[in-house]
C-alpha cells in the first residue's frame, strides 16, 4: 500500500461484545485499531485469534482489535450462529457482523484471514493476509505507539469490549465423543477445556480430566497398544497443537506428541520424534493401518502417529487446501475434521470442501462433495448431493456412513451400495460428531445446544434442499498472459531468511485446471507469469504463498514463517487487467 488512505467506516448488520452499542471509527479515534477479517469455519482464522491474544494483553490500553466476520458458508450468515462462535472460540474483543460482505469489499480483502491496521488518526497503514504475523504486528504497533505518543494523537485507556453473561450448562460446545468399556461416554468439552466422563444417559458427569485447550478428537487405543503405551485414550489437544495420553485408572495425563508450537515447516513421510514435531490443530483421531491417524485440520493433511515408538509423519495431503483425489500422500484436502474406520476404509469429513471422502488401499476418493465453494443440503445420487461443512462421521456395520452435517444442522447417510445420500434427522444445533454405540444407538454431539442427543429410530427422508456457492466479488483478469504478484514486505526489524535455502515459495493451481494454459506448479519466486485460457470464462485461482523471515541485528534472532492459501474467484474479460496482486503483507511507506 502506498500513500495515505483513510480507513473506510465500520458498518455491519450488528455488533457483538459491545453491550449493544454500534461502534464507529470516531469512537476509536486515538487508538490503534486492528481489523481481523475472519469466518468461523476457517481454521487459519482460528489460529490468528490465538496469535492476537498476546497482543491484546500486551497493548490493551493502546490497541483495539475488531473482528470483522465476513461469512463463507450460508450458515455463517446466521447472527445466532455467529454469536455462538464468538463464545465458542473465546473472542474477547468487539465483532461486527459483515453478513453482506460490505466491509470485505471496502477493505479489498481477498482471503480469510486478512488483517488491516488503522492508526490513531484514522488512516489505514498496513494490510496482510494469512497467519504468522504476530511478531511483525508487535513491531509495527511499537512504532505506531512511539510515533503517535510523540504527536499527542495516542489516547490510552479502556477499550470498547463488553463481555457477555456466562451460561451454565453441563457441557459448553462439546466437540467429539467415544464410548468406553462398560457403557460410559467420554466427551471433549471444548469450551470448558476439559474431557468429561459421563454415564450412558449422556449428561450425568462422573469425573473430568484436564486442563486442555479446546480439545476435540478422542481415541480409545487397542488394549495391547494401551498396555505398552501406558495410557488408554489419546486426546487431540487442539489449540495446544499437541496429543496427550489419558490413563483412565487414575486420570494421569501425559504429553505424547507436539512441541506446542504451531506448524511452520514441512514434515515428510519419514518418522520424526513426536515430541519435537510441530503439529497444527489436530481435530480428530482414528486407529487405521496399524497406527493412529490424525486429522491435522490446520494444514489440510492427515498425519500418522506411532504410540509405541512415539514418532509422527505425514500420511496424506500436501498442505494445499483443495479437493484432489489419487494415491496418497500427493492429494489435496481442506480442513479434515472427522475420521471413522469401516472395514478397509478410513472415512473423512473434509469440512471446507463440504465433502465425504475415504482412503482405501492407499488411494483417496471423494464420495460426496464438489469443491471448496459448493455446498448446500441436497439428497440423492452422490455426484449431485451436497453437504455444508461436515465435522463428524461414523461408519456403520452395514457399510454405510453417518455424517454430522454441521452447518445444515443435520445427520446425513451415505450408502455406497446405492451411491445415494439421504437425510436421517434435521433441526440439530451444529452437530459436530456422531457416535454409534456397541448397542447400536446413535448419539449426536449437538455442539451449539451444549448436549448429547440420542436419535430415535425413524424413517430416512429425502430433503430437496438448496444448492449454494460462496458469493465473493470476483477479480477480473485479461485472457492470455497475466502477472500474478504476491506482495510481501518483511515486518519492521526482519529480513528474508535464506540460511536454509530460498526464503519464499509459491504454489499455483486452478479449478477447473483448464483455466490455466501455463503457470501452474511450484516456484520460489513470489511473482509468476500465468497464461489464462480465453475459452474458460470463469474459475478459481488457487494460490499458496509463504515467506520465511528472521530478526535483524539481535542476539538469538528468531525466525518466522508467513503463509496464506487463497481461493480467488476470477472472471476472464478482454477488458480485464493483466496483473493480479495479492497482499501477503503490505505496508504504507509513509506510516
Amino acid at each position: 500500500m502506498t500513500g495515505r488512505v483513510r480507513a473506510p467506516e465500520l458498518r455491519g448488520r450488528g455488533w457483538l461484545n459491545t453491550g449493544g452499542k454500534d461502534l464507529t471509527l470516531a469512537d476509536l479515534r486515538g487508538k490503534i485499531v486492528l481489523l481481523d477479517f475472519w469466518t468461523f469455519c476457517c481454521i487459519n482464522c482460528l489460529h490468528v485469534l490465538d496469535e492476537l491474544r498476546p497482543l491484546e494483553e500486551k497493548y490493551g490500553d493502546a490497541l483495539v482489535v475488531i473482528g470483522v466476520h465476513s461469512p463463507k458458508f450460508e450458515h455463517e450468515r446466521d447472527p445466532q450462529a455467529l454469536a455462538a462462535a464468538v463464545e465458542r472460540y473465546g473472542v474477547h474483543h468487539p465483532v461486527v457482523d459483515d453478513g453482506d460482505m460490505h466491509l470485505w469489499q471496502q477493505y479489498a480483502a481477498k482471503a480469510w484471514p486478512t488483517l488491516a491496521v488503522i492508526d490513531p488518526t484514522g488512516y489505514l497503514v498496513a494490510s496482510m493476509a494469512g497467519e504468522g504475523h504476530a511478531e511483525g504486528l508487535s513491531r509495527l504497533i511499537d512504532e505506531l505507539i512511539a510515533q503517535h505518543t510523540a504527536d499527542g494523537t495516542l489516547h490510552r485507556g479502556d477499550g470498547p469490549y463488553v463481555p457477555p453473561v456466562p451460561a451454565d450448562t453441563v457441557f459448553r460446545f462439546p466437540g467429539k465423543a467415544i464410548e468406553l468399556p462398560g457403557g460410559h461416554l467420554l466427551v471433549s468439552d471444548s469450551a470448558r477445556h476439559s474431557i468429561a466422563e459421563v454415564e450412558a444417559d449422556g449428561d450425568s458427569v462422573v469425573r473430568r480430566f484436564g486442563p486442555f485447550k479446546e480439545p476435540q478428537g478422542l481415541l480409545l487405543l487397542p488394549a495391547e497398544i494401551a498396555s505398552t503405551a501406558g495410557y488408554d485414550v489419546l486426546v487431540a489437544d487442539t489449540v495446544n497443537h499437541q496429543l496427550r495420553g489419558l490413563r483412565l485408572a487414575d486420570g494421569e495425563i501425559t504429553l505424547v506428541a507436539g512441541s506446542g508450537r504451531p506448524w511452520r515447516s514441512t514434515v515428510g513421510e519419514h518418522p520424526h520424534d513426536a515430541l519435537a514435531a510441530d503439529l497444527s490443530s489436530p481435530w480428530d483421531l482414528a486407529w487405521y493401518d496399524d497406527r493412529v491417524i490424525i486429522a491435522m485440520a490446520g494444514i489440510h493433511q492427515l498425519w500418522w502417529f506411532d504410540p509405541i515408538k512415539r514418532t509422527v509423519g505425514v500420511y496424506a495431503g500436501t498442505t494445499v487446501e483443495s479437493l484432489r483425489d489419487g494415491p496418497i500422500p500427493d492429494v489435496w484436502m481442506a480442513q479434515p475434521s472427522g475420521l471413522s474406520v469401516g472395514g478397509d476404509r478410513l472415512w473423512i469429513a473434509d469440512s471446507e470442501t463440504s465433502a465425504l471422502r475415504y482412503i482405501a488401499d492407499g488411494v483417496l476418493h471423494t464420495a460426496v462433495g464438489q469443491g471448496l465453494f459448493d455446498f448446500g443440503h441436497v439428497d440423492g445420487p452422490a455426484k449431485e448431493a451436497l453437504l455444508q461443512h461436515p465435522l463428524g462421521v461414523a461408519a456403520l456395520p452395514d457399510g454405510s456412513v453417518l455424517i454430522a452435517d454441521t452447518y445444515n444442522g443435520a445427520i446425513r447417510r451415505f450408502d455406497p451400495s446405492s451411491d445415494q445420500v439421504s437425510t436421517v434427522d434435521t433441526g440439530l444445533a451444529e452437530p459436530s460428531d456422531v457416535l454409534v454405540t456397541e448397542a447400536g444407538d446413535v448419539i449426536v454431539v449437538e455442539s451449539s445446544a451444549h448436549r448429547l442427543t440420542r436419535l430415535a429410530p425413524g424413517a430416512v427422508r429425502t430433503v430437496n434442499g438448496e444448492r449454494h456457492r460462496t458469493e465473493r466479488p470476483a477479480s477480473t483478469v485479461a485472457p492470455g498472459e497475466v502477472t500474478l504478484d504476491v506482495v510481501f514486505t518483511p515486518a519492521p526489524g526482519q529480513k528474508l531468511d535464506t540460511q536454509f535455502g530460498p526464503s519464499t515459495r509459491l504454489v499455483v493451481s486452478a479449478s477447473p485446471p483448464e483455466l490455466l494454459l501455463d503457470g501452474a506448479g511450484t516456484t520460489t519466486d513470489l511473482s509468476r507469469a500465468l497464461v489464462i485460457n480465453p475459452d474458460v470464462p470463469e474459475g478459481i485461482l488457487q494460490v499458496v504463498a509463504q515467506a520465511a523471515t528472521c530478526d535483524v541485528d539481535v542476539e538469538n534472532a528468531a525466525c518466522h514463517l508467513t503463509r496464506q492459501d487463497w481461493g480467488v474467484p476470477i472472471v476472464v474479460s478482454p477488458d480485464g487487467p493483466a496483473r493480479l496482486p495479492l497482499i501477503l503483507r503490505g505496508m504504507d511507506e509513509d506510516s
